[in-house]
């Protein structure tokens, strides 16, 4: 009986987790491919489009907050196989979505020198940062509308469709790279302008095709207008009230790590260029815990909504054992492909050493980190206990992430990879913490019992 149940839970983390790993992998990897392009234009391109995308990156993470707050009502009335209410939540992940992603552009197409200003006082950097900024914020209302559908169609299982859209459109925007930022083919010679451009024009490729295919198959996301809007006061606050703290949630935290970019950045354009690769990079290897953190949530989620609590736990606890032992197995696969990888580059000697040693203490804390990837983003969320993981979230990285990162680059003038070994502190501390928080049981909330 235990072997047909754990069977069947490796099953359904495959057919969910497997497509969302990929599709982060191909996300990752092109871009990889693209740093590495831009890379090939200097030091200073590398770190502006690095500074200027920590724009980018605090909007990305605000939608990831809203739209993780979504699947969590999703992936609970998709175990009701409630459509209605599904897509009355898409109503207002769109809402949300869409006023974050005017906000956003409004911000980088008027004041992306100001917004440069935060990361360095190289004016060269801010100059060329201000160009990439002013063009790529017209993606951001078309990242907001495909954020919102794509967290909703892993939400009832479809992750598949999400998977296959983003590697086309990956692989427009690398594409389309190489032919502008080079001017390859008889294009233009566009440099870092040309990254820009590749960028908005994959955005509008991949929202139009995913926005094609749901209604074009007329499944439960392809609600009307009307359906969308058709709200309660009552329904809205039941909400917010459990989604508010995810959206916060990610709000503190990716400030957070924007304020770790600021620390990097004061400690000189090359350290932060050393980051930007060493993240690059690193995100590779950190597919997999956003694959698994995903589809626990909605595995979790599913269970909740269907009255079947006993499942969720055991679900709990086989990810909770998952999770570290693949980061071990990642952890040292980074220690021995990063050289290689990072001779790609073509960084200068200095800021090439300065990468592997951070890489060097990343793998150190992957098993780390790939727990708290399923402990907040799946176990917490997916349980509907987001307050508490908002007070765990908010805690590592206000009370130990961010006043490590300024005295180590400010106080105590550390190298670069010392900060971010004082910086990844935090990710244990989160461990010890969620772990007695997982085993207590606490965190099974059933948001739409009462909706």
């Amino acid at each position: 009986m235990e072997n047909a149940r754990s069977k069947n839970f490796y099953k359904k983390v495959l057919a969910i987790a497997l497509p969302i790993t990929l599709q982060n992998l191909i996300s990752s990897s092109l871009n990889l491919v693209d740093n590495v392009m831009i890379g090939r234009l200097g030091d200073e391109f590398l770190a502006s489009v690095g500074m200027a995308n920590q724009l980018f990156f605090l909007f990305v993470l605000l939608l990831f907050g809203t739209n993780s707050g979504t699947t969590i009502f999703i992936s609970q009335f998709w175990g009701k196989k409630d459509v209605k209410n599904i897509r009355r939540v898409m109503g207002i992940a769109l809402i949300i979505s869409g006023i974050f992603g005017v906000i956003f552009t409004i911000g980088a197409l008027f004041i992306p020198k100001s917004i440069m200003r935060v990361f360095t006082d190289d004016l060269r950097v801010i100059e060329l940062g201000s160009q990439y900024l002013r063009i790529v914020s017209l993606s951001y209302i078309f990242t907001a509308i495909n954020f919102s559908y794509s967290f909703a169609s892993r939400s009832i299982g479809d992750a598949k469709l999400v998977m296959k859209i983003s590697a086309i459109s990956l692989g427009v925007n690398t594409t389309l790279n190489y032919l502008l930022i080079f001017g390859n083919f008889g294009f233009p010679n566009l440099g870092i302008k040309g990254a820009a451009i590749a960028t908005v024009i994959a955005r509008i490729v991949e929202t139009t095709l995913l926005l094609s295919n749901i209604y074009t198959r007329k499944g439960a996301l392809a609600g009307k207008i009307s359906e969308m809007l058709d709200l309660s006061k009552d329904f809205v606050y039941k909400f917010f009230q459990t989604t508010l703290p995810v959206i916060l949630n990610e709000a503190f935290w990716s400030l957070g790590v924007t304020a770790y970019a600021a620390a990097y950045g004061r400690i000189g354009t090359g350290s932060f260029a050393a980051v930007q690769i060493a993240n690059t990079i690193q995100n590779i290897f950190m597919v997999a815990g956003m694959g698994l953190g995903n589809a626990c949530g909605v595995m979790i989620g599913n269970q909740i909504g269907a009255d079947n609590e006993e499942e969720a736990i055991y679900y709990a606890k086989k990810y909770s054992i998952l999770a570290p032992l693949i980061g071990i197995v990642l952890g040292v696969a980074l220690v021995v492909v990063s050289p290689f990888i990072l001779q790609l580059f073509g960084a200068s000697p200095n800021i090439y050493e300065d990468a592997r040693r951070i890489l060097l203490v990343t793998s150190f804390f992957i098993p780390f980190r790939m727990f708290t990837s399923v402990l907040v983003v799946g176990i917490l969320r997916g349980g509907g206990d987001t307050k508490f993981s908002l007070f765990l979230e908010m805690g590592s990285v206000w009370g130990i992430g961010v006043p490590m990162a300024f005295m180590g680059a400010l106080v105590w003038k550390l190298p670069i990879y010392w900060v971010v070994a004082l910086v990844s502190m935090e990710e244990i501390v989160k461990t010890s913490i969620g772990i007695p928080r997982v085993i207590s049981k606490k965190w099974i909330k059933n948001v739409i019992k009462d909706i």
